[in-house]
């Protein structure tokens, strides 16, 4: 029976689309040859959704606490929004720009109240969709992800009937359109493999196709001529992350892949655009209402940097050496750290001692998808993953558990805190047994109380009583444990709180709003009460909490 296109088909479309990409990722990245050959197009989209799935998932989560539900407006926004912020690559950005581009359609539907067919606005929302991705690639290329859309969108227009035959006609579409891409772009054709980019668009609009009619599709994702599986492609013999006979691993393009979200406003981006396209190609810049996400590859990775310091307010900043995607698979280190960090300056810190870093910002957390593919960035065959924080325990443990199918031996300590974290990472020796390393790690971890001073942003009840909006909250070990009316002096009483325990050091990690006279007085208290007792002080950056505080 056909469902409605509204807030439960778009939850519905995430979860099935999550699950094709989960299905094709390995085979997309196989055939992934243009615009570099770096073996990552379906791992890039497989997150981008990840992050989409989980932006949906909030906004129920989020009207379910106030007895609403969210209307199809608010959950495609959510959806666009997520794969927005969590962009991968130059496959992912144009994703996202397609989501954003039904998102207009259908807003504007719910904000003119006017009730038409599901049908007639999926229609208009596919066309916007395929016209915006054009509008987000400077320079557009036939026989990629944008002619695969474009398709998509004129086969739903001709199709009739209800929303689900309209998706149902749209991949269509797209699969035929796919088929045709090696003989659209040379590249393809010369390696024998449809746009790895278009398979990606084909197996979301088969997901959206499921979600609306409730019937799952038996066609493959992945086609070619003849409507073949993904091995008529030319791509038998090639292993997952490989280019093989799908295409020349060495290329003489740009050498850096620059990705970045934007605050700035549209005046600033459209000069952004003009400066971008002049230092590289591939460039692709999605979004808008004064947030972008930004892709480019250059050849002067900081010059990309700064023309978005020049625009606005740059940051997740990620910068990718494609030499080390264009040269043979180098051997394998025996172990290393993954650690989810907080803060620029502790990433800065974490790095600096060897450990693959994923930074986050308060409310964004990693999905497991991100932690996987740190973990093989780490390319070792043993990782000690730090998730760092009580929430990400689940999700740290589908990464490893996902990681440990791909062969990689993946121990996760159970860090609830980044400073206990560096506790544990200061005590990692790649020398000694794997197993040792673990409870080393572990050890040093559970011996490290930890703290966090916060901002109350409303009135509520906590462990320590009744909290006013602008109390400064200390935290121990998770709880709340002292209400103040000022930084200082609230951090003071955590720490001899603390320490009444015992211990011997105090890690001190200052947020980048924090001045930096406050860890000067703290040490001070600290040296002054606690003679046996040393402090470090370190500096967080920004998105770190106002001050972390860790006793070991």
């Amino acid at each position: 029976m056909p469902y409605p296109l509204d807030a439960v088909a778009v939850r519905a479309w995430c979860g099935l689309a999550l699950e094709a990409l989960g299905r094709e990722r390995e085979r997309i990245d196989a055939i992934n040859v243009y615009p570099v050959p770096d073996g990552d197009t379906g791992t890039n989209l497989y997150l981008t959704v990840e992050s989409a799935t989980r932006a949906v998932e909030a906004a129920f989560d989020g009207h379910a606490s106030t007895g609403t539900a969210p209307g199809l407006a608010d959950a495609m926004g959510a959806m666009a929004h997520g794969a927005l912020i969590g962009a991968r690559g130059n496959s992912g950005t144009i994703l996202a720009q397609l989501l954003r581009g039904m998102t207009e359609v259908l807003t504007a539907a719910a904000a003119g109240g006017a009730e038409e067919p599901g049908a007639a606005v999926l229609r208009r929302a596919l066309r916007r969709a395929a016209a915006s991705t054009y509008e987000a690639v400077a320079h557009p290329v036939e026989g990629t992800v944008l002619t695969v859309a474009t398709a998509a969108a004129e086969a739903a227009e001709r199709a009739g009937g209800e929303a689900s035959e309209v998706a149902r006609a749209a991949h269509e579409g797209a699969r035929i359109a796919l088929q045709a891409t090696p003989g659209q772009l040379a590249v393809l054709g010369r390696a024998g493999v449809v746009d790895a980019g278009g398979c990606g668009v084909v197996a979301l609009l088969g997901a959206l196709a499921d979600a609306l009619s409730g019937e799952v599709s038996a066609a493959p994702v992945v086609v070619r001529a003849e409507a073949a599986p993904l091995e008529a492609a030319g791509c038998e013999a090639v292993a997952p992350g490989e280019t093989g006979g799908c295409g020349d691993p060495h290329g003489d393009g740009p050498a850096f892949e620059v990705i970045y979200l934007l605050e700035a406003d549209d005046d600033g981006v459209a000069g952004l655009r003009t400066r971008l396209d002049g230092l590289g190609d591939s460039l692709v810049v999605v979004g808008g209402d004064g947030l972008w996400n930004v892709h480019v590859h250059v050849d002067d990775a900081g010059a990309a940097v700064e023309a978005g310091i020049e625009a606005g307010r740059p940051y997740r900043i990620a910068i990718t050496h494609f030499g080390a995607t264009r040269t043979k698979e180098r051997e394998p280190a025996d172990r290393a750290v993954v650690a989810v960090v907080p803060g620029d300056g502790l990433a800065g810190l974490c790095t600096e001692a060897g450990a693959t870093v994923v930074s986050v910002r308060p409310g964004e957390p990693p999905a497991s998808g991100e932690l996987v593919q740190a973990i093989r960035q780490a390319h070792a065959r043993e990782v000690m993953l730090l998730p760092n924080d009580p929430e990400l325990r689940h999700t740290a443990a589908a990464a490893a558990e996902q990681a440990r199918t791909e062969g990689v031996r993946v121990a996760l300590i159970p860090t609830r805190s980044a400073v206990q974290g560096m506790a544990a990472l200061a005590v990692h020796e790649p020398g000694r047994s794997f197993d040792e390393d673990v409870v080393a790690m572990t050890s040093a971890a559970g011996a490290t109380r930890y703290a966090e001073l916060a901002v109350a942003e409303r009135q509520s009840w906590t462990m320590a009583g009744v909290c006013q909006a602008g109390d400064v909250l200390g935290l121990i070990d998770g709880d709340v444990a002292v209400i103040g009316s000022e930084l200082a002096g609230t951090a003071m009483t955590v720490l001899d709180r603390m320490l009444s325990a015992g211990g011997e050091l105090v890690t001190l990690v200052l947020g980048a709003e924090v001045p930096e006279s406050l860890g000067d007085r703290l040490e001070r208290h600290v040296r002054e009460r606690y003679l046996a007792v040393d402090t470090v002080v370190y500096e967080g950056g920004p998105y770190a909490a106002p001050l972390l505080i860790g006793v070991e």
